[in-house]
Parts: structure tokens; sequence; C-alpha cells
């Protein structure tokens, strides 16, 4: 999601993709506010601010500072449309991805006209629009020999990852929210209609069933911050066993790790902080502390990230009554207990584990027919597992620590 892949006119690629973890963009994001009047207009243009992981602040990199490339650029695409135009030969791309450039507006359906006015740039260098589970395309021969596919085969819109992984454990209607932990984290709560945050913490983006938006929190790292600590900081244990020899021993450690604060902001923060140049820390350690107590930390400075964005969710009216988990969070049952207790809801997995590739699936088959709509597709393929509560004793025991984490930037 969010990431650039500049063409010229004849589909060639310009220059290596400006990925969506790339920071570089903080003056791009100011000359975006400025050019808009402020962000009140980004609100209502795109529904969103102007954060440096979001496309449009790349292709302005793009016009600053690479000038001749970006004269030869004829469309910008991302990540997933490229693979399908090198499939199909056909450009195009779907609402929930492109809800993610600042260049759409969700509550319209439309590529934003302002906005573009705002930067300068011609409609001309974005894609079509068409359905997630649409056949925007089918597999040409060209490919076909080169990928193993049969020519001809259809290939739907799809979706953006987000929306793919809450596809993929049935979060598609409004009442529903997913908590996922990729490299990011995300909490996830379908809506019936656009809901903005009012303070522009969360992001506003088309589902991939129709008629559904979302409201997202981000978080930038989530398993990111645990794959850093666990390789820099246990490189001594076995490769494959590093993750569950980790939580094991923080498993022994008692809720708040005995005063250690991890902060996860090892690439600064979306939600609720929208700060490029937050870093992360450790606080609080003494001779006192082990390796497990800054496990432990680290464990639980995700969780109270992600809680951080629950909390939009309430303020905006969208509480859930319980969260499901997909990602690697969801495969451990120390750490779904762990985002029970620290949020304070009942946590649930389903019978998949193939997150957002098993929501582009679903599309697929709606796509083809095999479903006559995504909700029908979830509900005859997935399973939801009893739900994990949350410990009472252990909730309340986490109130304070949870406030210690939120006062440690102030």
């Amino acid at each position: 999601m969010h990431s650039s892949v500049f063409l010229d006119k004849s589909n060639a690629v310009i220059r290596a993709a400006l990925l969506w973890s790339d920071g570089r963009t903080t003056a791009e994001c100011r000359e975006i506010v400025a050019r808009a009047g402020g962000e009140a207009r980004l609100r209502d243009w795109v529904s969103n601010p102007a954060l440096e992981g979001f496309t449009l602040p790349k292709i302005l990199w793009l016009r600053n500072h690479e000038p001749a490339a970006f004269a030869r650029l004829a469309k910008v695409i991302l990540a997933k449309d490229f693979v399908r135009l090198r499939l199909t030969g056909t450009i195009a791309t779907e609402p929930s991805d492109a809800s993610g450039t600042l260049l759409f507006d969700p509550a319209k359906l439309r590529w934003s006209r302002e906005m573009l006015a705002a930067v300068d740039l011609a409609p001309s260098l974005l894609p079509d629009v068409g359905g997630s589970a649409e056949v925007l395309g089918h597999v040409s021969p060209a490919a076909a020999k080169l990928s193993g596919l049969a020519a001809g085969t259809p290939v739907v819109g799809g979706g953006a990852d987000n929306a793919c992984g809450a596809a993929g454990v049935g979060a598609v209607m409004p009442g529903d929210a997913v908590t996922s932990w990729g490299t990011s984290g995300t909490v996830l709560a379908p809506t019936a209609e656009p809901r903005v945050d009012p303070k522009l913490r969360a992001h506003t983006f088309c589902h991939v069933a129709p008629g559904v938006w979302y409201v997202i929190g981000v978080v930038l790292s989530a398993g990111g911050a645990f794959a850093w600590y666990r390789d820099q900081c246990a490189r001594e244990l076995p490769e494959a066993e590093r993750d569950s020899i980790l939580v094991d021993e923080a498993v022994a450690i008692a809720p708040g790790a005995d005063g250690v604060t991890f902060l996860p902001y090892l690439q600064g923060e979306r939600t609720p902080h929208r700060d490029a140049s937050l870093r992360a820390a450790f606080l609080g350690l003494s001779l006192a502390h082990s390796r497990a107590h800054m496990t432990r930390a680290v464990l639980e400075g995700v969780c109270f990230a992600l809680r951080d964005s629950v909390t939009i969710l309430k303020e905006l009216g969208l509480m859930p009554s319980a969260l499901l988990l997909t990602g690697g969070g969801a495969k451990s049952k120390f750490i779904r207990q762990l985002q029970a207790d620290v949020f304070g809801l009942p946590v649930t997995t389903v019978n998949r584990e193939e997150g957002g590739a098993y929501g582009a699936a679903l599309l697929a088959a709606v796509g083809v027919g095999a479903f006559p709509d995504l909700q029908t597709a979830a509900q005859q393929t997935l399973t939801r597992e009893p739900l994990m509560s949350p410990n009472a004793a252990t909730h309340h025991a986490y109130e304070p620590i949870y406030e210690r984490f939120r006062t440690r930037l102030r």
C-alpha cells in the first residue's frame, strides 16, 4: 500500500519504486498542506492527513528532486497494480488502494480534482478505478509463458494489504474490528459510511467490500519492532527457536516489566503521533533487569501503541465488542492473551493464517462468480475460534502501566 511505481508513456519503469516506509518526504508533506490551504481541506478532500508514507508526497518528491525523471512520468501506479499490469497489460487500480494515495476522495469514490489542482498534477497520471472484486484484465499470452498461468485467466482488482487482511479474517461489515501484527501493526474497524477522525490521527479508507469503509490506526513498528529486538539482542539463540524462547522468558515477568517501558517508534509513528522523527527507546532500565524484562517491555510496548488506536475507535463511537487477531501476534497464545489484557477486550482468531493473501483469494473467488459477494465468501469459508477474554485483574493492573507508556512522550 502507498508505494509509488513510476512509469513512462511506454509503461517502462522510470526509477526504483518509493516504498510506503520511505520517510524522505517530510518537506513534501508540508508543501501539500500549504498548497491545500490547511489540514481542514485535506480532511474534506481526501479524508486523511499528509504523511510521509502516502503516495502523493512521493510524486512531489520526484518532481522536486529528480525533475528529469518527473518529465518522463506518464503514470503512477501502486505495487499490486504493477503486478497486474505485467500479467495483463492493463493499467488500473481499485478504491481500497487508491484511498491510500492522498489523491482519492473515499467519500465520493473518485480521484480528488481539488487535490490534483492544488498540487498541480494532471489527472492523466492516475489509473482508472475498478472494483476490488471486478475482473480488470486477463493473463496475456506473454505473461502465461513467463508465469505458467493459463492465458486468459481473469485477474481481479484485489485490495490494499490491510483491507485484504481484514477480509481474510472476515472483518468486512460494520461492528467487526481486527488487529494485525505485520511489520507494522494496525487496528481496523469497518464502517457503513466514511467516518473521519476530526484530529486526523487515524485514517479513513475504502474497504474491499462495496459500500463499506474503515477507520484504521497504524503503528509503524509492531512485528518489525520485535524482529529488530530479536535480531539485535538474541543472536546467540538458535535462529529457528528465537521467537519462542524469548516469549517464554517474557511469560515469567510480571505485567509492567518491573518498570521497564519500550517505545516502539523505530521508524517514526503514524497513529496517534503523526511524527516521522520519533524514535524508539527503552526507559527505566537498571542493573536489576534482564533480557526477559526487555522482551516483556517490547511486547507490551507494541500492545500499548495498538491500544492508542483502540482508544481512538472508542472516541469515534466504533467500540468493538471483540477484536479479531491476525498476523504474527495471533500465533502465540501468550501474545493473544496479552492483547486481550491490555485492550480490555475479548479476542479471537479464525481458521486461516494466510491473512491478506486469503482476503485477496476471496476477492478472486467473488470476481469469477464462486460467491455472490465478499460477506458470503467470508461466512462460508471462515470459522471463528472461541473468544479469549481479558483477565479483569490483569487489565486493571495495566491501566497505570499504559498511562506510564503514554506519558513518556510528554
